[in-house]
């Protein structure tokens, strides 16, 4: 082949329009939205290897919606949820069942499939008639515990709790429970006599302005304490007050949890948002970065974003 020779004038006119180009690509870098996301820009963090996103939901309209359900967002598939992952830098994720689709995990484990056990892991919403064939099914898809939505009712009961817990706890799971701080504080005496991990959602609904005041934190972290609880930093925007981007009050929450027990929490993004209006998204960038403040040291941090889902998640 023969050698291309570059005149100086070629090289001094090639040059602007390389630089164009390059800058174009670095800001393009710098730039990556996704569906029911607001903003576009990368976080400043920097995750750790293996981060794992906790808590994130999957819909499809191709699904039926169960008449109970309050909650109807649109279509938040897995290959909306990738282009998140590569803004945000998230490599494992928890699907979570939501409440528009009852006990009916059909999307659930067809989207487990689409990730692969590699990539993530599930919970499901199930009620007294699961049978013990369609628990092991849900286990060899990848699902880990099960959800009490106590606050989307519906689906669940807390009557439910203590029979179901039995059985989940014989493959391993945990129950994870979404509840408001007072039915928390009302349930306190059956968090304590569960057979197995009770993971509670998005800081435990602590309330502003109370806040770790409320009697609701202080039943959690004796939870935490005893090695019988963990919880999900996760849903910032669900009760702060002060509102985006520093979402302060529920940070306070969260560092809080972080001082008792960093161990035992692990972080969500709540992806897509569902309880937010389509012009109210939170930023997910932002949400990440937000870790930062709640775990200065990178250490801890590495143990919220990757090691504490490894363990609660069977050995990822």
């Amino acid at each position: 082949m023969g050698q291309v020779r570059w005149s100086r004038r070629s090289l001094l006119t090639a040059i602007p329009g390389l630089a164009i180009g390059v800058a174009r690509a670095a800001h393009g870098a710098d730039r990556q939205s996704a569906k029911w996301s607001s903003g576009a820009g990368l976080p400043k963090t920097k995750v750790p290897a293996n981060t794992t996103d906790c808590h994130f939901h999957i819909y499809d309209a191709r699904y039926p919606v169960d008449p109970k359900a309050v909650l109807h967002p649109g279509d938040a598939t897995v290959a909306d949820y990738r282009l998140l992952q590569r803004r945000i830098g998230t490599t494992r994720g928890v699907i979570v069942q939501p409440s528009t689709y009852g006990v009916d995990n059909r999307l659930l484990t067809e989207a487990l499939g689409e990730f692969g056990l590699a990539g993530a892991r599930g919970v499901a919403v199930v009620n007294a008639s699961v049978t013990d064939a369609e628990l092991k099914r849900l286990h060899a898809a990848g699902v880990r515990g099960i959800r009490f939505n106590l606050v989307q009712a519906g689906a669940t009961t807390l009557d439910m709790l203590d029979p179901l817990s039995k059985r989940v706890a014989a493959l391993g799971w945990h129950v994870q429970v979404h509840a408001s701080a007072e039915q928390i504080v009302a349930a306190m005496s059956q968090w304590s006599r569960l057979p197995c991990p009770v993971v509670f959602d998005h800081l435990g609904r602590v309330p502003e302005p109370r806040g770790i005041s409320h009697p609701a934190f202080g039943i959690i972290c004796t939870l935490l304490q005893r090695g019988k609880a963990w919880v999900k930093l996760s849903g910032f925007y669900q009760d702060s007050r002060v509102g985006p981007p520093s979402y302060a009050d529920s940070v306070a929450v969260a560092k809080a949890y972080v001082l008792e027990a960093p161990e035992r929490l692990v972080w969500g993004s709540d992806w897509p948002h569902p309880t937010m209006k389509d012009n109210e998204k939170p930023d997910d960038a932002i949400l990440i970065d937000l870790m930062a403040e709640c775990a200065p040291r990178e250490a801890v941090r590495h143990r919220i974003l990757s090691d504490n889902a490894t363990r609660l998640y069977d050995s990822w």
